[in-house]
């Protein structure tokens, strides 16, 4: 899967860029929200709260934000109420989409979501056309230079992951979500800082692209990732390192 874990890396590099930094923080507002109304305000109690706090902290997110996107999913503060939905579909070359979504108006969402999907060779499918393609971890990027395969291995087995792989030059590490933070935390001990650390939906399969599909395939998930009411965008696509490399610097 050469160029997967590239592609997580670029995908957290832009989010520290200032000029991103608003969007970045709609979406973590939006996620601590609506974890917040469905499982309570207690982070120690509710893993998805959790998980969103660390991620908007990862990001330099004011405390005073944090608590108040909080007290709006509690209720001790007015606020939108958001609705979550999955679409599912295909981009091009027949790549799988999954895409989690936060909005205040579904049908709105899912018009506009079409049309940026048509307009970039792919289209909607029906639920579960593609779902099952993938499968909920904790994902850790970290690059090769900054460690040895054996070191890695040892620091992730402490920390109770799954497993790791190779993946140009990058290592990969999976964990079950729940084992995340412990990964992240063991590796930050170790000074070891990883280029990516989510949690994620890792597809079982994938779907290589070049040329033309492959530039089709990165203004797709761009324009997708920049909507405001997408959350999170998973795909099973797989473009060489260079050629991803290349197609996100020619911006």
């Amino acid at each position: 899967m050469s160029g997967h874990s590239k592609w997580a890396t670029i995908k957290h590099k832009k989010g520290a860029l200032d000029a991103r930094r608003g969007k970045i923080f709609t979406k973590l507002i939006k996620e601590i929200t609506v974890a917040a109304r469905i499982a309570g305000g207690d982070p120690d109690s509710n893993p998805r709260l959790r998980t969103a706090i660390l991620a908007a902290k990862a990001e330099n997110m004011p405390a005073d934000n944090i608590k108040r996107a909080l007290q709006k999913g509690t209720g001790e503060l007015p606020g939108t109420t958001f609705e979550e939905a999955v679409y599912e579909g295909y981009g091009p070359g027949g790549v799988a989409l999954m895409l989690e979504i936060a909005t205040d108006n579904k049908n709105r969402t899912l018009s506009e979501i079409r049309h940026i999907l048509s307009r970039h060779g792919g289209n909607l499918g029906a639920n579960g056309c593609v779902a099952w393609m993938f499968h909920k971890k904790g994902y850790v990027v970290v690059e090769k230079e900054k460690v040895d395969e054996g070191k890695l291995l040892d620091l992730i087995s402490e920390a109770g992951a799954d497993d790791m792989a190779e993946d140009g030059s990058n290592w990969e590490v999976f964990s079950s979500p729940d084992k995340l933070q412990q990964v992240v935390e063991r590796l930050k001990a170790a000074h070891i800082a990883p280029a990516a650390a989510e949690v994620s939906m890792i597809p079982q399969s994938f779907v290589k692209l070049s040329g033309k599909e492959a530039h089709q395939m990165m203004r797709l998930l761009e324009e997708l990732e920049d909507h405001e009411d997408v959350q999170h965008v998973y795909a099973n696509f797989d473009i060489e390192e260079a050629e991803l490399h290349a197609l996100t610097q020619a911006k």
